[in-house]
């Protein structure tokens, strides 16, 4: 046998067991630690997990337990997943109160009693209020605060009178969107809209890009939107960390379209809805704000309507009156004026018939003296226009002779003249006609030596040659 002296193992865990009992012996702790390696049974109502610290750094774990809740410590984690919407998972940092026990069994082990969901609550927001003093530093240009609100370039921008075009960015198979197509779809107005889907990750911190570049697609597809709708479906609060990024509340309050968000966060504002042009709590608040816009428009058009029938009704009424006062007071006056011109009318027709008598009477008889004198003038003038006549007729007939004699005259001439100048008559004076090349020449110039010219006189017609040229005549030079 072993000379060595040794105990069992049932004794060395007793001791282990007494020694940690008397140190921690009804003490408990509050611990800042990450949850890991959580695993929840249901039927029993147990959390197993391990509570670990990291470097603040480089990340690495620098301390680990075992943990483990059940009973009282299990209802706290439940009144903590209701408190702060986020399910008690692993890689959240908590704040717990645990009591340090050990098992001879199980070892060493600690048990959760309590956990502080403020501490939870507290880091997320101061996170949140991080981001947005960043935003207001870096983005002074187009995000300011002003009292406990903030003024960006976003929420500037006016809303369409009637929204009808949308860009909604969501999740596709989000329950939220199927909620917001819904409310749109089945308004009790008819309202219709048309909706362009940009499809995207709506969950995890480290999406956030992605909803920034949905955003610029928006941008860069140029269609006239009336608004851009970012939606989203409920969720624990870690679930819309990525509305509370850096990139994403800088993208959506310098967008140059109307923002408007439903991201279902009922109990707190993201940055994003702080950002954005209007915030609603849910996709389908979102949807009954855009149907209530439309009918606000609609209802101002009606109340216009009904305010220029009620004022068309007074003008009409007025006018009416007047018309009825100017209706009775031009009866009257015409009444009157009808008398007045009646009487007037009638003295003037008196002076006319007065007058007209005697204007009547005294061209009366100027027409009677008019037609004696034209009655025996048209005799003196029918004489002198015979006479005229005949001795217009005498001046024909003598000019007539005259003209006819002259005529026959100049006739006599030419006919003298021309029988002078028959060829056959020059022929029998002894004159020839000369030929050259069939046709009738006066002069020699272009004939010479050697040319046949044809030579007709009165009785025959000669072929001849010429064998010599003498030029017996000359023009006269300058004297």
């Amino acid at each position: 046998m072993n000379a060595f002296p040794f105990i069992k193992l049932s004794t060395l865990t007793g001791k282990i067991q007494q020694a940690l009992q008397s140190v921690f012996a009804e003490q408990t702790y509050w611990v800042v630690a990450d949850v890991t390696n959580h695993s929840f049974y249901q039927q029993k109502g147990y959390h197993y997990f391990d509570l670990v610290e990291k470097e603040e750094h480089a990340g690495g774990i620098v301390a680990k337990v075992a943990t483990v809740a059940w009973g009282n410590g299990a209802i706290r984690i439940k009144e903590f997943e209701y408190v702060t919407g986020q399910p008690f998972k692993n890689d959240i940092h908590v704040l717990v109160k645990v009591a340090v026990g050990y098992h001879q069994i199980h070892g060493l082990q600690i048990t959760l009693l309590d956990i502080d969901t403020s501490f939870t609550i507290g880091m997320l927001e101061q996170q949140k209020q991080q981001t947005l003093v960043r935003l207001t530093t870096e983005c002074a240009d187009y995000i300011r605060k002003l009292g406990n609100r903030y003024i960006t370039r976003n929420n500037q921008l006016p809303l369409r009178a009637v929204i009808q075009r949308l860009a909604v960015i969501t999740s596709g198979n989000s329950a939220g969107y199927q909620d917001f197509r819904h409310t749109l779809d089945h308004n009790h107005f008819g309202y219709t809209f048309k909706i362009d889907n940009y499809f995207t990750v709506v969950q995890g911190e480290a999406k956030a890009e992605l909803l920034v570049q949905r955003l610029v697609d928006v941008y860069n597809s140029a269609v006239p939107y009336d608004a851009v709708v970012i939606i989203r479906g409920g969720g624990a609060q870690t679930d819309f960390l990525i509305f509370d990024t850096f990139v994403l509340g800088r993208a959506v309050a310098r967008f140059p379209i109307p923002v408007i968000t439903g991201i279902g966060h009922q109990k707190n504002e993201t940055i994003a809805d702080m950002m954005a042009h209007t915030a609603t709590k849910t996709p389908t608040k979102a949807a009954e704000l855009i149907i209530a816009h439309n009918r606000a428009f609609e209802e101002k058009v009606q109340g216009l309507q009904q305010y220029i029938l009620i004022r068309s009704q007074q003008i009409f009424s007025a006018h009416f009156q007047s018309l009825s006062y100017l209706h009775r007071v031009i009866i009257h006056t015409t009444r009157g004026l009808l008398s007045a011109h009646q009487e007037a009318l009638h003295l003037q027709r008196n002076t006319v018939l007065h007058t007209s008598r005697s204007v009547l009477l005294h061209r009366h008889r100027e027409l009677l003296s008019l037609s004696n004198a034209v009655l025996a003038r048209p005799r003196i003038v029918v004489a002198n226009r015979l006479n005229d006549m005949h001795n217009l007729v005498g001046r024909f007939r003598s000019f007539g002779r005259m003209f006819v004699q002259s005529k026959r005259g100049q006739v006599a001439h030419y006919e003298a003249l021309f029988k002078m100048m028959d060829p056959a008559v020059m022929l029998k004076r002894g004159f020839a006609l000369v030929y050259y090349e069939g046709k009738i020449i006066s002069s020699a110039a272009a004939l010479q030596p050697g040319d046949q010219v044809q030579v007709v006189l009165k009785d025959a017609s000669l072929e001849t040659i010429i064998t010599e040229k003498n030029n017996t005549y000359e023009r006269a030079t300058d004297i």
